[in-house]
């Protein structure tokens, strides 16, 4: 893209003009991403949960009801909030190797933040800030030909028996792995969770991550910064995060502590649950806050809470993990002050997805964009001067084989396998081949547990009469013409995204046309239903 023409595509975008960045003034950037959240596991979204900072952020500033992400499992997703690019535009070593270019893209755990360091850290910290990163990466991008000498002796595999010698090599691994964020591109990493937690050391510890935050933030506070600052919390099962807060106190991603840190008073967080009414389930949820809760009370005391933007958000829904549904799958809570701008109580309903958010920054910070980088998203900041704009018309999304289209009212699912899926699906191992298409890689996933058509090559869904997506109206005469105009969508956003082929959207190599994957997935569908029957 040569330099007018990326000049143009920036002013699209929405970009302000220089006069209100410099009255505003560069601010301060928080991006706190939960993990594995549903919209009704807040008290802000109507959940019967304790998060008060949750109610504080909501009533300070902006509580977003149509926030989604583009992917549903945490590496895409994390990428894209750390890029501002939908994962089947990743060029990693990792996503190259299961996907080459010109084959089609199978966005799923294989996407890698890549080494070019065209992303949020990099670009800001060319604009002046200061970029931290806190907690959970999960997108290093893996090079197969050099692995065995990433770490060297001091990985630690999984299930391991613990030993003081290998809580030595989880500090000094620790330790690598800040370095790496930090040649990725931030200026500032510490207490790095790599990827999900593993015994020995598996238990969450938000005092650790907090720690962190409040450290950067302190260093910082006479700087522009930004913060990506991501909790462990709330990955399931809800049992565990009782266990490691009772239990758990010492372990953190660096091991096992000498001492507790003490930031949350735990004993505090269970009998605050029990006043509430609510149980050992909910105590991740509050537990969560209170860590939100040590970030906003240190802005206020260093005074800088008023050109700060604390972003509260998850990286996807739970219950539909894995699928492109709206409902607890694409949809996400999405939380958003800044005193200096956005005004208390805001609300707003229209469409934004996490690619949003990295335009956002650059803009704000008065950022230039490298003429190489790659960016899908769109400036928030309309959105933040008059919460009834909407920044677009429609949300993509993508899950490994499926895609998806989303506007106010439609929600349109495709799934077309590679023809290597479908040999797979018809091989000897075909039961293997079974988990692996309804694994969370696969588009599918828990979805099949609460939506009656979910195994259709084609579903379309009538939000404004079925919130819920539970009757596909792909087939009804009626809709034939909104059909045709999601399917048209589609096809043009898989245009616009570079050279890779979708099923017979843009056909190409190795793709398959909807009949061929509806055999694929009656055979999806007979296997779950004899999963059901042995289950029960």
């Amino acid at each position: 893209m040569n330099s007018s023409l990326l000049t143009l595509f920036f002013f699209s975008l929405g970009f302000l003009s220089p006069s209100f960045g410099e009255s505003i003034g560069k601010p301060n950037v928080i991006v706190f991403l939960v993990d594995d959240y549903d919209k009704p596991e807040t008290s802000p979204y109507g959940g019967k949960v304790l998060t008060p900072n949750l109610d504080r952020l909501a009533k300070e500033g902006m509580i977003c009801h149509n926030a989604h992400v583009t992917s549903t499992v945490c590496t895409p997703s994390r990428y894209t909030f750390l890029t501002g690019r939908y994962a089947s535009s990743s060029h990693s070593n990792t996503f190259l190797e299961e996907c080459p270019e010109g084959t089609q893209a199978l966005p799923a755990f294989n996407v890698g933040l890549e080494s070019d360091r065209m992303n949020v850290g990099r670009v800001l910290a060319d604009a002046g800030y200061a970029t931290g990163f806190v907690g959970k990466y999960h997108v290093h991008d893996t090079d197969h030909s050099k692995e065995a000498s990433l770490f060297g002796d001091l990985d630690v595999p999984k299930n391991a028996e613990y030993s003081e010698k290998l809580n030595k090599r989880k500090f000094k691994l620790e330790k690598l792995q800040r370095d790496l964020v930090k040649k990725n591109g931030f200026t500032w990493a510490k207490n790095i969770y790599w990827g999900s937690l593993k015994s020995p050391f598996k238990g969450h510890n938000p005092d650790w991550t907090a720690q962190a935050a409040l450290e950067f933030i302190e260093e910082h506070k006479d700087q522009p910064f930004y913060l990506h600052c991501c909790s462990t919390l709330l990955h399931g099962p809800n049992g565990e995060w009782f266990k490691s807060m009772m239990e758990k106190e010492l372990v953190t991603g660096e091991g096992f502590l000498k001492k507790p840190l003490g930031l949350i008073d735990r004993e505090s967080v269970w009998k605050r649950i029990q006043k509430a009414g609510l149980t050992e389930a909910e105590v991740g949820y509050l537990w969560m806050d209170e860590s939100l809760g040590l970030i906003l009370d240190k802005l206020d005391s260093l005074g800088i809470a008023d050109n700060t933007i604390v972003v509260f958000v998850s990286d996807h829904g739970s219950e539909r993990k894995g699928s492109l549904i709206k409902t607890r799958g694409t949809e996400i809570p999405c939380l958003i002050r800044w005193p200096k701008v956005i005004k208390p109580g805001s609300v707003s309903h229209g469409l934004l997805q996490n690619t949003d958010f990295v335009p956002t920054w650059f803009e704000l910070a008065g950022a230039k964009i490298p003429e190489e980088y790659h960016m899908d998203g769109k400036s928030l900041v309309p959105m933040f001067e008059d919460p009834s704009v909407s920044v677009r018309e429609f949300i993509y999304a993508e899950q490994g084989a499926a895609r998806a289209i989303k506007t106010d009212t439609l929600e349109y699912l495709s799934i077309r396998y590679t023809d290597e899926q479908i040999a797979m699906a018809q091989s000897k191992r075909s039961d293997r081949a079974y988990k692996t298409l309804l694994g969370l890689s696969s588009g599918i996933s828990r979805a099949r547990y609460f939506h009656p058509d979910i195994f259709s090559a084609d579903q379309l869904y009538d939000l404004s009469k079925d919130p819920n997506s539970q009757k596909n109206v792909a087939k009804d005469s009626s809709y034939a013409g909104q059909l045709k105009k999601m399917k048209a969508i589609l096809t043009r956003k898989v245009k616009e995204l570079g050279p890779r082929p979708y099923g017979d959207f843009v056909p190409g190599k190795g793709t398959s046309d909807a009949e061929a994957s509806k055999k694929v997935l009656d055979q999806l569908a007979a296997y779950h239903a004899k999963e059901g029957k042995k289950k029960k």
